[in-house]
C-alpha cells in the first residue's frame, strides 16, 4: 500500500466517494480556552490497509474519529428545493465518526480523520500538532486565547427521546439500564451545547400516528382513587438531579396536546383505584371536560413541586407543536387555558403562522427559520426552529447533504437578530415516521424515506450504551461557538463592530437566507473575531 497523499483541511470540508482531494491546507486557527475546536486529515491510497496514525502537540484533550458514509434513500425533499446543494441524489455521505487511534483502516480513495482540540485546562499561547501518519509528518499551529466564549443568555434544545434508546438496546422503561444509557445520550448533548431538555412528564406526543401511541415514558405516577388525583414525582426528580448533573439547565416540558393543532389529549397512564392504565389518550378531546378537570389538579401540583425547588424560571411550557391555522379555534382555546394554568411560566411553541402571535394566542412562539421574518423586531427574547420542511431559499440546516458551511453559518445569523434559543426536533429519534417501526440509524438515515437524512438523529447507538458522534454534531456546536465568541467580544467593544466584522462592514446584509457561500468567508471572519477579542482583552 502506498500513501499517495496527506493533508491537513479545514472543518467544513465534506469528501464524498467521488471527490478528488481538495486543492487547499488547512494551516492554522485560533481558539478560546473553554473552546472545542476541529480540523481533519485526509489520507489518499493507493490501496486499503492499516497504517499507525497519532496527533501530538502540547494540548491533552485531543479526540480522533474516523469519518464514514452512511446510505441515504432521501438526501433532500427535492420539490421547493433551492440550488444550494452539491449533492441531491441518493447514495452514500460522510457523517458517522467513529473513535479511532493508534493503528488504523484506510480505504483505496481518500480517507478523512475528524481531529477535535479541546482547551478546557491548557494554558492560553502558541502551540503546534503533529500528524503522524505513516511516515508522513503533517502540522498545523493553533493559538489558545485567554478569554472565554460566552454561553450566556441563550437555550438549546434538540428534542431527547428516551423510547428510541429503549427500542434499540431493548431495555425497560426506568429500569438501571434506562438510567445509565439515557445519561450517557444526555452527557454527549450536553458537551455539545444543549442545555434544555424535553422532559417526558406525559409520554410525548410527538410524531405519533392518529389512534396509536409510542411506549410509555411518563414521569410523574398519577393515583385516581374516587375520584381524586394524586401525583407522585420521584420519578421527575431523579430525571431532573440526572439532567443537571449532565449540565442541563433548563426543562422544556412534554406537550400538554397532541401535535399539530392540539386536537387530544396526550396518552397520559394511571393507577386507578388499583389498576394502571391509560386514561387520556387520541380518544379524548383537549377541550373535554374530563381532561381539563385533570389539568386543574395537576398544574396546582406541578407548579408547588417547581417552585419548592427555585426552578420556575427554568422550565418551559409547550401547548402543541407547529399548530395550524385551519385548527386556530381549538388550538385558541386550549392556549389560553394553559396560559391561565401556568400564569407566570414561559409558554412556547413551534410554529409558523405569525397571526398566532399576533392575535395573543402564543406568547412566546419559535418561528421557523424560513419564515422568521415577520416575528423579527417584534418578539422579545425571539427563538427561532429547523426541521424537515426548511430545505428552501438557503436556509441553514442539518441533513447529510448539505454543506458544512449550511449548518454552521446559523451561529452567525443568531448572533445578529438577537436570537436567545434554538429548537430542533431530532436528536436521537431512532423510529419511522409517526413512529410506526423502529429503526437501524446505521442503515436507516431518512426515517423510512421519509424526513431528509440527518433530520431525525444527531448522534448514533454505540454499542456500550454511549453516543458516536456526527459529523453534524461538531459543526452544529462550532455554530454555536461562533454565536458565543461574538457575544464575548460584544461586551468588550460593542455590537456594531461585532457586526462589522461577519458582514466585512456592509459588503453583506446578512438574513436566515442570504450569507456568503464560502469556507473562507466563515473561517476567516471567525478568525478575525479572535484576534479583536486577543486586541481587546491585551489594552
Amino acid at each position: 500500500m502506498k500513501i499517495i497523499e496527506a493533508k491537513i483541511i479545514s472543518p467544513l470540508e465534506k469528501i464524498y466517494a467521488e471527490d478528488k482531494m481538495p486543492a487547499k491546507s488547512y494551516d492554522s486557527f485560533s481558539m478560546l480556552k473553554n473552546e472545542k475546536k476541529s480540523f481533519q486529515v485526509a489520507i489518499e491510497a493507493d490501496e486499503e490497509g492499516d497504517v499507525p496514525f497519532s496527533v501530538a502537540s502540547g494540548i491533552e484533550n485531543i479526540e480522533i474519529s474516523i469519518v464514514k458514509s452512511l446510505k441515504s434513500d432521501l438526501p433532500m425533499f427535492k420539490k421547493n428545493a433551492d440550488d444550494y446543494y452539491r449533492f441531491s441524489k441518493n447514495g452514500y455521505y460522510p457523517d458517522l465518526l467513529l473513535p479511532a487511534d493508534g493503528t488504523v483502516h484506510i480505504e483505496k480513495g481518500i480517507t478523512v480523520f475528524w481531529i477535535e482540540i479541546d482547551a478546557s485546562g491548557t494554558l492560553p499561547g502558541k502551540y503546534t500538532a503533529e500528524v503522524n501518519v505513516a511516515d508522513k509528518v503533517l502540522n498545523i499551529d493553533i493559538e489558545i486565547i485567554d478569554a472565554e466564549l460566552d454561553f450566556s443568555d441563550f437555550a438549546y434544545t434538540c428534542w431527547f427521546h428516551t423510547d428510541s434508546l429503549m427500542a434499540y438496546y431493548n431495555i425497560e422503561v426506568f429500569s438501571d439500564e434506562y438510567w445509565r444509557i439515557t445519561s450517557n445520550f444526555l452527557k454527549t448533548a450536553c458537551e455539545y451545547g444543549m442545555n434544555c431538555v424535553l422532559t417526558p412528564i406525559f409520554t410525548p406526543p410527538l410524531d405519533t400516528e392518529k389512534g396509536k401511541e409510542r411506549p410509555t415514558v411518563q414521569l410523574v405516577d398519577i393515583e385516581l382513587n374516587n375520584g381524586k388525583y394524586s401525583f407522585n414525582f420521584d420519578k421527575l426528580t431523579r430525571w431532573i438531579e440526572m439532567a443537571e448533573e449532565c449540565g442541563i439547565r433548563f426543562f422544556e416540558l412534554s406537550h400538554f396536546y397532541t401535535q399539530w393543532g392540539a386536537k387530544a389529549a396526550p396518552k397520559i397512564m394511571a393507577t386507578v383505584d388499583g389498576e394502571y392504565k391509560r386514561i387520556f389518550g387520541w380518544d379524548v378531546k383537549s377541550t373535554s371536560t374530563a381532561y381539563m378537570r385533570f389539568l386543574d389538579a395537576f398544574a396546582t401540583e406541578l407548579k408547588k413541586y417547581f417552585e419548592g425547588r427555585n426552578m420556575k424560571d427554568r422550565v418551559f411550557i409547550h401547548v402543541s407543536d407547529e399548530p395550524s391555522y385551519f385548527m386556530n379555534f381549538t388550538y385558541r382555546k386550549v392556549s389560553r387555558y394553559i396560559h391561565k394554568l401556568f400564569k407566570g411560566y414561559r409558554i412556547i411553541d413551534a410554529l409558523s403562522d405569525y397571526r398566532f402571535y399576533d392575535k395573543g394566542v402564543v406568547s412566546n412562539p419559535v418561528p421557523a427559520i424560513d419564515h422568521i421574518d415577520k416575528f423579527l423586531g417584534n418578539v422579545d427574547d425571539l427563538w427561532a426552529y429547523y426541521c424537515s420542511a426548511q430545505c428552501n431559499h438557503n436556509v441553514s440546516n442539518r441533513f447529510f447533504c448539505n454543506d458544512s458551511i449550511r449548518t454552521r453559518v446559523i451561529g452567525y445569523q443568531l448572533y445578529k437578530f438577537n436570537i436567545r434559543g434554538f429548537l430542533q426536533w431530532g436528536y436521537n429519534f431512532y423510529f419511522t415516521r409517526l413512529s410506526k417501526k423502529a429503526i437501524n440509524p446505521f442503515e436507516v438515515t431518512d426515517a423510512g424515506e421519509a424526513f431528509p437524512s440527518g433530520d431525525s438523529f444527531m448522534v448514533y447507538p454505540a454499542p456500550d450504551g454511549t453516543a458516536y458522534h456526527s459529523l453534524r454534531l461538531k459543526v452544529f456546536y462550532d455554530a454555536l461557538q461562533d454565536r458565543a465568541a461574538l457575544a464575548t467580544l460584544e461586551k468588550l467593544c460593542g455590537k456594531d463592530a461585532c457586526l462589522d466584522i461577519i458582514e466585512e462592514k456592509g459588503k453583506h446584509n446578512l438574513t436566515f437566507r442570504e450569507y456568503p457561500h464560502s469556507d473562507e468567508w466563515l473561517l476567516n471572519t471567525r478568525e478575525e473575531v479572535n484576534m479583536r477579542i486577543k486586541a481587546e482583552i491585551s489594552k
